[in-house]
């Protein structure tokens, strides 16, 4: 199959659009990508605006630089946005959180000072699908890894940037990466619709595409996720493969399987819904805050053409992206499973295939966001999973552990 191309922009993730089976390229700005649809060329190189070094700041002062090998997404400050159509939700829906607040004001500091809503408290417009599966392992942990980026262990660092290198290095395989300057959080975002776009047309003419980016609303949060790989098994069923990289040469124990399929789940059910055509273009708009009138950047409107389409405003692509989900023929997908292989050598340890239950995982994210809306306090361990304390950089600060947070850790400590 001959090589595409992909668009980086700022240093995330970003998607694309295709006119032909090739899997196009990434376009990115400073470090983000796309995915455009030209054969050859070569790898672009990832660069850091200046206008984009305040949002790399952010991400590793909130902890967001230890995320699942394939995600690497850009904080924002949050937005109120309406409630999510119950037919594309996981559970019940559920009415909006809070409001708008005039930016900027002394009133606005003060009521994030006295928040108790966590996506408020870090700032976030939208959650990745790797923050909600994090909440599977431990969320005390999760929480204290934003709080207290300081005590991340570098090795733990270390390890994922070499996870981050062999998932680049298999996308290498099927895509270049094509650098795309950009001047708006809008391009930024365009980017993002144009990469989708172009794996759509790659996945609808039967072949595999990889990093495949998902969006989607769950209980009235914006969430985001990359895909490793999507494909066709021989029986024609669309089968998506999550890449896992382990330091240690043996399978996973069965707490950390259970992270890894909650996060698959979800990419499941993301995906499942946007080719139903449930991802309304508002959800981009006011959850994001973005302006749909405004202007794209000359190299976004450039690789806009060479994709294929002419666009001028962001709106244009978000209408583009809706009408194409809309009318897709792409199926949901069918087959899950979890390739788990030995960072040092590259050997397979083994794979996983998954058994979905989407009331099951339904409830669990219901759960889940529910902490993040600040309808609840977050939790540690229960009593029978104490021992992944021996494991946390954080035992030696956690309240949970040390008893002041609720009665399972309190049964826990009088154990010890």
């Amino acid at each position: 199959m001959a090589k595409g191309r992909r668009f980086l922009l700022n240093g995330r993730e970003g998607i694309p659009r295709a006119t032909s089976p090739t899997p196009p390229p990434r376009c990115f700005r400073g470090e983000e990508w796309l995915i455009c649809n030209s054969s050859g060329g070569k790898p672009g190189k990832k660069v850091m605006s200046g206008r984009d070094s305040g949002l790399e700041e952010a991400e590793t002062a909130s902890g967001f630089s230890d995320l699942s090998d394939s995600e690497f997404l850009q904080i924002e400050e949050p937005e109120a946005g309406d409630s999510e159509k119950p037919s594309c939700s996981l559970g019940p829906p559920t009415e909006s959180e809070g409001g708008d607040v005039a930016k900027g004001s002394v009133l606005e500091t003060a009521k994030r000072k006295r928040s108790h809503v966590p996506l408020e408290i870090f700032h976030l417009r939208y959650l990745s699908v790797t923050d909600i599966s994090a909440q599977v392992w431990c969320e005390q942990q999760m929480v204290y890894r934003r709080e207290r980026p300081d005590l991340t262990p570098p090795e733990n660092i270390v390890l994922l940037n070499t996870g981050k290198s062999i998932h680049l290095a298999r996308e290498l395989e099927d895509h270049d990466l094509v650098t795309v300057s950009t001047t708006s959080r809008e391009d930024s975002w365009a980017i993002k619709v144009l990469n989708l776009l172009g794996m759509l047309s790659v996945l609808q003419e039967g072949h595999r595409v990889r990093e495949f980016p998902v969006f989607g609303v769950l209980e009235d949060i914006f969430v985001v996720g990359v895909i490793d790989q999507l494909g066709y098994t021989p029986k024609g069923e669309l089968e998506l493969n999550e890449l896992k990289t382990r330091n240690n040469a043996s399978m996973p124990s069965a707490a950390q399987k259970k992270r890894d399929r909650f996060q698959v789940f979800l990419y499941k059910y993301l995906f499942d819904a946007m080719v139903r055509g449930c991802l309304a273009p508002d959800s981009f708009l006011q959850r994001l805050n973005l302006r749909p009138e405004q202007p794209l950047g000359p190299h976004v409107q450039d690789q806009a053409r060479k994709s294929g389409f002419t666009v001028s405003r962001f709106r244009d692509l978000l209408e583009l992206l809706s009408l194409n989900l809309t009318h897709c023929e792409i199926p949901a997908i069918d087959r899950l499973q979890i390739e788990y292989i030995h960072q040092d050598s590259g050997a397979a340890l083994g794979t996983e295939v998954l058994a979905y239950d989407q009331d099951e995982v339904g409830a669990a994210v219901q759960y889940f966001l529910a902490y993040w809306k600040g309808q609840r306090d977050s939790r540690g361990v229960d009593v029978e999973d104490a021992w992944k304390c021996r494991y946390c950089a954080y035992a030696g600060i956690c309240e949970w552990r040390m008893g002041k947070a609720g009665s399972p850790a309190e049964q826990w400590k009088r154990s010890k």
